[in-house]
């Protein structure tokens, strides 16, 4: 299996898991179990997933930043407006874009790396 493909695969699962998690009708909650920031590193760690599932595959990165920037604000928009025992919440987003940055970042510094190894 090439990697493109390996990625490609991981994208749909990473994909799956983002819309389970941010559409479900209810946040899974574990009785008397609550950690601190526990949601904002769900958020971050979907949506950096996604974004650098996406990037490995091969997918434009316009395509797959765009779309980690938009699907940040419109899911958040779709559990206030749409999702009757979910709420929006701005610093959400702000955790989505932070996980779609820390890929970027990351492949970045990959593609760098393999630059300069390349490199004479």
């Amino acid at each position: 299996m090439t990697r493109r493909v390996a990625w490609s695969a991981a994208l749909v699962l990473a994909l799956a898991i983002q819309l389970l998690v941010l559409y479900l009708p209810q946040t899974p909650d574990a009785p008397g179990v609550t950690v601190p920031g526990l949601d904002k590193a769900v958020h971050l760690m979907v949506f950096g997933a996604v974004t650098l599932a996406g990037l490995l595959a091969g997918l434009p990165r316009v395509v797959v930043v765009g779309y980690g920037v938009a699907h940040a604000v419109v899911s958040e928009l779709v559990q206030h407006l749409l999702l009757a025992d979910r709420s929006g919440d701005v610093l959400d987003v702000l955790a989505d874009l932070v996980g779609v940055a820390a890929a970027v970042w990351v492949v970045t510094a990959r593609e760098r790396r393999d630059q300069v190894s390349e490199s004479p």
